[in-house]
């Protein structure tokens, strides 16, 4: 078996591979959440909306395991995935950025050649795929929800494909360091 090294926070995480078969994640921010409750708000009306065109878009991924943080907004992100697929979603932890990022590497290497589809933060869903072998990038912006992050994993490495799926994102009402040319 072929190792792919995962590279987070200077600590080397080694993920075996099948040797003929590749696990696809597929990697999302949360849809669209309301402002309030500060601490733990829903998905608003969009949300909503966008996290059943994430179910429809994946239609015919053949989705394994759900896995989503344990905020009520992740958790109604991923319903409709989990219930398209007939899936129990799996709770990532809280707690520190390592410790989590160290539960999806272990979620992956749990389920070699499946489909997973996680869904985090803004602050977690770029550090998730580097640490799976994608690129590094900044932060999703806090306007940013409808980035859709495919990674395949197989023992030629990682490959990312990024799309985009359900309602063009909200205008920004702040300014994002890592906004880009071109985003909707």
């Amino acid at each position: 078996m072929r190792r792919l090294l995962i590279l987070f926070a200077a600590a080397v995480v080694a993920v075996p591979l099948a040797a003929q078969s590749s696990t696809t994640v597929i990697v999302v921010r949360h849809a669209d959440k309301a402002t309030q409750p500060a601490a733990d708000p829903p998905l608003t009306e969009v949300g909503t909306a966008r996290a059943l065109a994430l179910a429809a878009a994946l239609g015919d991924a053949r989705v394994t395991v759900v896995a989503h943080t344990p905020t009520l907004r992740t958790r109604e992100t991923a319903r409709p995935v989990a219930e398209r697929f007939g899936l129990a979603p799996t709770v990532l932890p809280a707690g520190p950025a390592a410790a989590q990022t160290e539960a999806v590497a272990a979620l992956v290497r749990a389920h070699p050649g499946g489909t997973l589809v996680v869904v985090g933060h803004s602050n977690t869903v770029r550090r998730w795929i580097a640490a799976l072998g994608g690129p590094t990038a900044p932060d999703l912006c806090d306007h940013e929800y409808d980035d859709l992050f495919t990674l395949v994993i197989d023992a030629a490495g990682t490959r990312l494909v990024h799309a985009r799926y359900g309602p063009p994102n909200p205008v920004p009402t702040t300014p994002c360091e890592t906004m880009r040319p071109g985003r909707r």
